[in-house]
């Protein structure tokens, strides 16, 4: 069933169907974590949703803020989000596959690209969705780990930000083959559930044909023990800039 929402407690609403998923947390962490200066004049999202990451990072930025999303239903509620908020001029939306970035944009054409990718392989079947939106968003279905690597490189310019979240165990596997496509981790914060568990998520930036220099952040623990938001959080939550 189709949604409005508000996005966070921003004047923005987020159009969504429960049926299908929610913009997480995870969203509203990576558009906090990107790196987003006065230089800045063209951001790709990819895997864009319903579009949560574009619309926050309208509240950074005045750049020109580019989304791709694949699923056209998931598309469409993007569309009437943005439209509604007046974003049209800013925000710009791409139904397409990620892997068709070179049929509707120039190699080197980009200062930032973000990503909240599908966490799991679809070889991974203890975690398959029986929800096909929901697989599709979840799994690399239609969108893995390289295809998001080697399209940021296309798209970037040489100093450009790439910035993701991810999941944990997948960490070894991410920084070895953003080596391999020329992009070189700069800032990494793990993400953790509560203190004392191990960290589930994890944010990452790198910058493409970098030098070799990374800075480790500090941890962001997301709950209290009394499972509310730890102070750190709530701040992000209230995303003001």
């Amino acid at each position: 069933m189709k949604v409005k929402n508000k996005l966070l407690n921003l004047d923005t609403v987020i159009y969504q169907d429960s049926d299908w998923f929610k913009f997480s947390l995870d969203s509203v962490l990576l558009a906090n974590f990107v790196t987003i200066n006065c230089r800045v004049k063209k951001i790709m999202d990819f895997a864009t949703g319903n579009a949560p990451v574009p619309m926050l990072l309208s509240y950074r930025t005045k750049a020109q803020i580019y989304g791709i999303e694949y699923q056209k239903c998931v598309y469409e509620l993007a569309i009437q989000s943005v439209r509604e908020n007046c974003l049209d001029n800013q925000v710009h939306l791409i139904c397409d596959d990620v892997s068709n970035v070179q049929n509707n944009f120039s190699s080197d054409s980009f200062d930032v690209v973000t990503c909240n990718p599908p966490y799991f392989k679809s070889l991974n079947s203890s975690y398959l969705n029986q929800n096909f939106v929901k697989s599709i968003a979840r799994h690399e279905m239609f969108l893995d780990l390289d295809t998001v690597l080697k399209q940021a490189f296309y798209l970037l310019k040489t100093g450009g930000i790439f910035a993701m979240v991810h999941r944990t165990e997948r960490f070894s596997e991410i920084l070895e083959k953003m080596k391999k496509y020329h992009l070189e981790p700069k800032r990494i914060q793990f993400i953790y559930p509560k203190e004392g568990k191990n960290s589930d998520l994890f944010l990452i930036e790198a910058v493409k044909n970098g030098n070799v220099g990374l800075k480790m952040l500090f941890p962001l623990i997301i709950h209290e023990n009394d499972n509310t938001y730890t102070e750190e959080v709530s701040r992000i939550l209230e995303f003001k800039y």
